[in-house]
């Protein structure tokens, strides 16, 4: 491996479920403002946090909304997103057919678990969040491929921290990997993309693998926990 691999924290023992909501009509911009509509609707998931916390097998909410999300085929392109972690892996059915979390109307991306961590996403509030989105081609091993270009992350970008999510049922994606941004989303993006070493090595291995990597990223909005 040419970039040595980072040190590898204990996966979150939690089941994860992560939502996105399609507020105003999908732009072609990748900048997404706050709109009052966006404000509105962020507003009101807020108020829908405590009844989730309120539950016995919910740990944690947090709501983002979109700040960056490049014009990629298949990318999702929502307004606002909300991960919820639930106490049990076994609970993430009950939990995401739940009466609180219907209400929300919101379209699940993700169930599932988190098999590789990188530091704490979630140990500040502040900067950008990274939602990348992975698709593969079947039977790839992608939580593999992730952690072999994970080096080269934290080498040239100054990542410290990084949460790899894998579903556990149907899912558009492969893998959503959760992180948390050492700058700004143009200016993380551009680094990577005008780095040779990214197209040589990074993007390389993806698409020896039958792989893509969707990224969205955004600003946390509120947070149970």
């Amino acid at each position: 491996m040419p970039y040595p691999p980072p040190r590898f924290a204990e996966p979150e023992p939690y089941g994860f479920i992560y939502l996105g909501f399609q507020i105003e009509p999908v732009q072609r911009s990748p900048v997404h403002t706050r709109t009052p509509r966006r404000q509105q609707a962020a507003a009101e998931l807020v108020e829908a946090v405590p009844a989730l916390v309120d539950r016995e097998d919910v740990v944690s909410v947090r709501i983002f909304r979109a700040v960056f999300i490049p014009p990629l085929p298949g990318a999702p392109r929502y307004d606002l997103a909300m991960l919820i972690r639930t106490r049990r892996v076994d609970q993430l059915q009950t939990v995401r057919t739940c009466d609180e979390v219907s209400a929300l109307a919101g379209e699940e991306i993700l169930a599932g678990v988190n098999v590789a961590r990188i530091g704490d996403t979630d140990a500040r509030t502040d900067g950008a969040f990274l939602l990348n989105h992975f698709t593969a081609a079947p039977d790839t091993d992608a939580e593999a491929v992730w952690r072999s270009v994970t080096g080269w992350y934290t080498m040239k970008t100054g990542v410290d921290n990084s949460t790899a999510l894998r579903p556990v049922g149907p899912s558009p994606f492969a893998l959503v990997n959760y992180a948390r941004l050492p700058a700004g989303p143009i200016r993380f993006l551009a680094g990577q993309l005008t780095r040779p070493s990214f197209h040589r090595f990074v993007r390389a291995t993806l698409d020896a693998h039958g792989m893509r990597a969707l990224p969205a990223v955004h600003k946390l909005v509120h947070t149970s926990a």
